[in-house]
């Protein structure tokens, strides 16, 4: 019996904290942690609500302050800054070259001057078809926010930071992704020093596709390492 796909939103649904990583405005909670039909939210973001309700009322923080942090995180950085990194990799070998040698210098040739604004080094995988890799940050949720964005709240639950090492290829398949028995998956632990990115294999069928065009393909979830690009099929007129 083939085993039945599910979605990333309800991935581990019976973790313990599954909502706690959601962003959260000051205006109230995104629809991702609200609760179903209106019910009142708990755990973590209601702290985090009531937190900052009572900075607010002590005129120690700024709701316009905290809305503009989080649209800057949601709008100016996120998975496009990756996936030109990784469309320059494929339309340039020397450049993923030197990107798999030191990413950290390398992303400077993009105008890219580090991953936020953490201290933490760079380092760069790439996938084939014979090595999957894989990233996790099996303490917390140790991420590069500059390159890919805020992290999805599955990267942060604790089932899939003590499963992906576990049962990689089972969590892999959760996600949609079924490898060949010979294929290899390497699950990568960031930390607070060094963070990954993973640079999936170019899809089939963009061979004359643009740099800018191929940036477009590429997904968070395929930096990642949780999600394999399907080959590209153009639009045909009807």
């Amino acid at each position: 019996m083939a085993k039945k796909k599910i979605s990333r939103r309800s991935f581990l649904a019976t973790g313990p904290a599954v909502a706690a990583g959601s962003a959260i405005s000051a205006k109230g909670l995104t629809q991702e942690t609200e609760g179903v039909h209106g019910t009142p939210p708990s755990g973590i973001p209601l702290r985090v609500q009531s937190l900052i309700s009572v900075l607010t009322k002590k005129g120690l923080l700024d709701p316009k302050a905290v809305d503009a942090l989080i649209e800057y995180y949601e709008t100016k950085i996120g998975p496009h800054i990756g996936a030109k990194i990784v469309a320059r990799a494929w339309v340039d070998p020397a450049f993923k070259e030197r990107l798999l040698q030191d990413a950290s210098s390398t992303i400077t040739e993009l105008g890219l001057t580090g991953i936020g604004n953490s201290r933490a080094d760079l380092v760069a995988l790439a996938n084939t078809a014979e090595v999957q890799n894989m990233v996790v940050c099996t303490l917390c949720s140790c991420y590069p926010w500059a390159l890919l964005g805020l992290p999805p709240t599955w990267y942060k639950d604790f089932a899939f930071r003590s499963r992906a090492v576990i049962e990689p290829r089972a969590v892999l398949e959760e996600f949609g992704m079924t490898l060949e028995e010979d294929v290899e998956v390497h699950v990568w632990d960031s930390t607070a020093d060094l963070r990954y990115l993973v640079i999936p294999e170019r899809p089939e069928g963009t061979e004359e596709m643009t740099e800018e065009e191929l940036a477009a393909l590429v997904t968070r979830d395929s930096m990642v390492g949780v999600e394999k690009l399907k080959p590209f099929e153009p639009e045909t007129a009807v």
